[in-house]
């Protein structure tokens, strides 16, 4: 499969999560332990949604010019349903971080910093996950039935 991504916007994307991971840090860590007003998750929700629009549109406007319009149309728009997807998907996260705090009786105070290491976890764990699990599946084509039986038993089981 032919990438449109270059050497140089997958760094620039590293990049651009490791800086966010740390604004996100220095501004917990400026705060202090505390518990994060309604207005102030509005206003971060917002800069990152207004974050990933501008995204498209730079990621639509390089491939335009490098691709032509349909193809800039058709990823910009895939980008698009992904982001949607996601962020209705992350909607039941909360009742699963709620739950976690409630039965591990987390402060309120300490809930930000518990939820950033988590992510942070997240994200190494998701990496490592899709880059063992995408070499396997190449490597060994019968891995997929495997994951599949494994995603069945987890599913009964909850």
């Amino acid at each position: 499969m032919e990438s449109i991504g270059t050497w140089w916007m997958w760094a620039a994307f590293a990049a651009f999560v490791v800086v966010a991971i740390i604004v996100d840090l220095l501004v917990l860590e400026s705060k202090g332990a505390g518990k994060v007003s309604f207005r102030e998750a509005l206003n971060w929700s917002i800069v990152w949604v207004v974050l990933s629009f501008v995204f498209n549109g730079l990621l639509w406007w390089y491939l335009d010019n490098n691709f032509g319009r349909e193809v800039a149309n058709e990823k910009s728009m895939e980008f698009f349903t992904g982001y949607l997807i996601e962020k209705s998907l992350a909607v039941d996260n909360i009742f699963v971080f709620l739950m976690i705090f409630t039965f591990f009786a987390v402060p309120p105070a300490y809930q930000k910093r518990v939820l950033m290491i988590g992510i942070i976890g997240a994200i190494v764990l998701r990496t490592l996950m899709i880059l063992v699990g995408s070499w396997l599946i190449a490597q060994f084509h019968w891995v997929l039935y495997v994951f599949g039986a494994f995603l069945l038993i987890t599913g009964i089981k909850m």
